[in-house]
Parts: structure tokens; C-alpha cells; sequence
């Protein structure tokens, strides 16, 4: 939804009908995850993808005939399909979309203010129902119980107490999945399936020690999705000329920031400082955080020298298993920029799951499943 934002909060705003086609399931191996979008608007005009190109063809004929009248559907598409290839979906695995559409001025009123939020990176989660005994597409926008009320309804009060509830404890995890219900929201019934989507903010990455490598490595965390901090206490060394890409550059003793500053369970924290004043404090910081990865730079004898400092600070064996170090996937980097690339693979594998190595020496599934710990 992001990567259209502005497209679609344009057509809101011009009151433009659109019909917008979501996927809601993926069943093995798919080119995108639930909540791409794509948007087909009443002038035929396109934007977005579900597949990357294998079943738009087909999607845009189903989101014409929704933007038409014939009701929200939720539509699959994949190998196991009769029509699969008459579509394209030539890659594998099934994909499955809901396609529901935005006419009136209320409609696209009330979805323009759920874009407003996405936009301002405010957290918010849509629930949209799918099938069973409550009405396809209807819809009900939650944010945090501090936040603001509830939009919208699934039916019935029951349904949307139960949806509301699970969908505040969704966005605090990052999660976007399929629940079940009962017509009123019993729990353990499986009556009615409730597409819940989040919009949480980015994620964090904090990048502490300004030095070539925080460059490219600030460049590539914000080419990832990633909001970047940069970090270090030389006023010289800190300051936006060096770093433009990064969201924010902090000029501060990097624990001192660190213990001031938020940190969740998709941050991701580098320290590329390598100097025991710095590191030190910094990492016995970051260990007391529920940060998703820390990755340390420094050669092994530096890793080695600095593990025997954080011990006698007192740092036990589990919190120092966490700290990855040396930084980084082995790819024969050399410039900052492999070494940033380097850095940004291992972030990827340790949020996904992956192995590191070479897709064409394993067999299986090439996409894994998610996590709560990356940018979604």
C-alpha cells in the first residue's frame, strides 16, 4: 500500500471511483505478501501489483466488473488452478484477493482517511471480511485504544469487539493475517474469516558510529524501508552533509542515546563505532533492548577482545549470543557500499529465516514465511 500512497490519496482526494484489489493469502511460493495492492480506477488506469506482473492481466478484468456493480469477491489464483496458465502465473504457488471497491463520497472519504494515517505514519489496522456469515468487504479501521475510536463495522457488535481487540494486538506485533470468528465474534468458531491488515510505522534502524560505512549503510537501510538514525558524538563527523539519506542525525554519546530513545522488536541496531569507549557502554545498552538484530563491526581478535570487556561488565553468555559480529554475510565485501550490502543481507536473513546461501544449492521453497521483525 505504501509504495502507491500518493496515487491513491490522490484519487480520494479528487473523488475519483476505484476499485482496489488486495492479496490476502499466499499458499507457497509467491512473488508478493498479503496486503500488496493494486488499484484500477474508473478510467481504466492502473497502479500497483499483487504479483508482479503474473495475474494483473486478469485481476484488471475482475476489479472493471467490481467497479461496475457485481460486489466484492475474493478471487485465488495459482498452479493448482485449471486457469492458472491462461493468467500467466507461471512462478508457483496460489495467491488469494480480495477486490472490493471505493464509489461513493463517503466511501472514498473514509478510505482517504485511512491512507491519511498510513501516510503520517500513524499505526492503524483494517479488517475486512472475506467470507462467511457476514457481509464480503465490509470493513471496520482500528487504531490503538489511545488513539481514537473505531470506524466502520463487520455486522455485528460481537464481531467488532473481538475483531478490534485482535486487531490492536496485531499492529503492536507488525502482524497482518487471516482470523476466524464465530457471526457474533465468538472465539474458536469458524463462521466468519477477517482479512486483518497493519500499518504500523517503519521500522528502526539505528546506525551508530559516523563513518564511510554508516553512509551506505544509511542509504541502504532507507532503500530497505527502514527509518534511519545516524549516531555518533563528534559534532564534525554528525552532520547532515555527510548523511542525507538518514531520517534523523544525532549528535549525543550513542548508550546515552540509545537508553533515551525507543527501541522495539523490529529495530535493527549497527554499530560500526569499533572503539571500546564507545562500544562498551553502547552494546550493554542495546542488550538490554528487544531489538530484532545487533550487528557489531570489528576483524574476530577485536570481536573476541571486545566479548571479554561486555563479561567483565557483566553480560552473560545468552544476551552476548545476540551480537552479530563480525557485521555482516560473507560476500567478499570490500567498499562500504559491498559492506553495507553485506550488512543489509544479513538483516534480511535473520528476519526471514533464510540460510545465506546460494539459491540454485537448495531445493524447497524460495520465499519464507514472515516475521514481525522487518519492514511490512
Amino acid at each position: 500500500m505504501r509504495d502507491i500512497l500518493p496515487d491513491l490519496r490522490a484519487r480520494c482526494a479528487d473523488g475519483v471511483p476505484l476499485a482496489l484489489a488486495t492479496v490476502v493469502a499466499v499458499h507457497g511460493s509467491a512473488p508478493r505478501d498479503p496486503g500488496a495492492v493494486m488499484a484500477v480506477d474508473a478510467a481504466g488506469t492502473v497502479v500497483g501489483s499483487v504479483s508482479g506482473g503474473c495475474v494483473e492481466g486478469d485481476l484488471y478484468e475482475v476489479a472493471r466488473e467490481v467497479l461496475a456493480g457485481a460486489g466484492p469477491r475474493v478471487v485465488a489464483y495459482g498452479i493448482s488452478d485449471d486457469e492458472a496458465f491462461g493468467v500467466g502465473l507461471t512462478c508457483g504457488g496460489t495467491i488469494e484477493v480480495l477486490v472490493r471497491r471505493y464509489v461513493s463520497a463517503a466511501e472514498l472519504a473514509d478510505l482517504g482517511a485511512l491512507l491519511n494515517l498510513i501516510a503520517d505514519d500513524r499505526p492503524v489496522a483494517e479488517a475486512t471480511v472475506l467470507s462467511g456469515a457476514a457481509e464480503t468487504g465490509a470493513r471496520l479501521v482500528v487504531r490503538p485504544s489511545d488513539a481514537g475510536p473505531t470506524t466502520g463495522t463487520l455486522g455485528s457488535e460481537g464481531l467488532d469487539a473481538a475483531v478490534t481487540d485482535d486487531a490492536r494486538g496485531l499492529l503492536a506485533q507488525g502482524h497482518t493475517t487471516i482470523q476466524w470468528y464465530g457471526a457474533h465474534g465468538q472465539r474458536r468458531m469458524q463462521e466468519v474469516a477477517v482479512f486483518i491488515r497493519t500499518y504500523a510505522p517503519p521500522p528502526r534502524m539505528l546506525v551508530f558510529g559516523a563513518i564511510d560505512h554508516a553512509a551506505a549503510t544509511a542509504r541502504i537501510g532507507s532503500f530497505l524501508g527502514y527509518r534511519v538514525t545516524v549516531c555518533d558524538a563528534r559534532p564534525a563527523f554528525a552532520t547532515r552533509e555527510r548523511f542525507p539519506t538518514a531520517d534523523e542525525v544525532v549528535r549525543a554519546w550513542p548508550h546515552t542515546y540509545l537508553e533515551s530513545t525507543e527501541v522495539d522488536a523490529r529495530t535493527v541496531i549497527c554499530v560500526l563505532t569499533h572503539d571500546p569507549k564507545f562500544d562498551v557502554p553502547l552494546l550493554l545498552a542495546a542488550l538490554r533492548t528487544p531489538a530484532a538484530y545487533i550487528g557489531v563491526m570489528g576483524s574476530r581478535r577485536t570481536h573476541h577482545d571486545r566479548l571479554a570487556r561486555l563479561r567483565e561488565a557483566g553480560a552473560d553468555e545468552a544476551a552476548l549470543a545476540r551480537l552479530a559480529s563480525p557485521v555482516g554475510l560473507d560476500l567478499g565485501a570490500r567498499t562500504p557500499e559491498e559492506t553495507a550490502v553485506s550488512i543489509a543481507a544479513e538483516v534480511i536473513q535473520h528476519r526471514w529465516g533464510g540460510t545465506g546461501r546460494p539459491l540454485g544449492e537448495l531445493t524447497g521453497a524460495i520465499h519464507h514465511p514472515g516475521g514481525p521483525s522487518g519492514p511490512r
